[in-house]
């Protein structure tokens, strides 16, 4: 199943870097597009390989990323303008995960809060949030991208309490969403990745 797992993670990163080819310019979807996609799928692995798999596969992420980024072979993912770390980190959160948790459900929300709703909060600012942006730290943020994050967010954790019978009370769900969506703003250079799948760990393990 492993081998499995990454020819679709290859084919995914292959499938982006055609977009790219046919589009006129390097642009926020085509390294969104790998954020959510293979983030989304990333969040299923517990239910189809071992804790340790996804450790090993999280390692090599790292490398391939670092490599990448050194040799620009994927360029999708690298094409954010601004200073980031933030695909490492993408990585890095995968395998790092699994220390802190061996819940499925709950690897399965912090990874979606991490792709999703970060990836969501991104494109809607990109493409709609020019008039109404701020600066956070030197870093173009916009309202209705972080918006998009508190929504995408706060669906995410009532998908929780179906998946996982643990019935979250809704000023918790609010609050805990405005509090993501404060990291996913703080959180430059791309650590967001990191911070906001710890957290998330973090919050449902307490109220579990």
């Amino acid at each position: 199943m492993v081998l499995e797992i990454l020819v679709i993670v290859l084919l995914l990163l292959i499938l982006n870097e055609l977009i790219l080819k046919n589009s006129k310019r390097i642009n926020e979807f085509n390294r969104k597009f790998v954020h959510i996609s293979v983030g989304s799928f990333i969040a299923f692995w517990p239910f189809l390989i071992s804790w340790q798999d996804i450790r090993v596969i999280s390692l090599a992420f790292v490398v391939v990323v670092i490599l990448s980024r050194k040799w620009n072979i994927f360029k999708g993912i690298h094409s954010v303008v601004r200073p980031t770390i933030g695909e490492v980190m993408f990585a890095a959160a995968v395998g790092g995960l699994t220390y802190l948790t061996n819940d499925k459900w709950i690897y399965l929300i912090a990874i979606l809060q991490m792709s999703l709703a970060d990836g969501v909060a991104a494109m809607i600012g990109t493409n709609f949030g020019k008039k109404n942006s701020y600066r956070v730290f030197g870093q173009i943020k916009s309202i209705i991208g972080s918006l998009g994050f508190f929504v995408s967010s706060f669906v995410l954790l009532i998908i929780y309490g179906f998946l996982s019978a643990v019935q979250l009370p809704a000023y918790l769900i609010i609050n805990f969403s405005l509090f993501l969506t404060l990291i996913e703003n703080v959180g430059i250079f791309g650590l967001d990745n990191l911070l906001v799948p710890i957290f998330t760990v973090w919050f449902l393990k307490l109220v579990a």
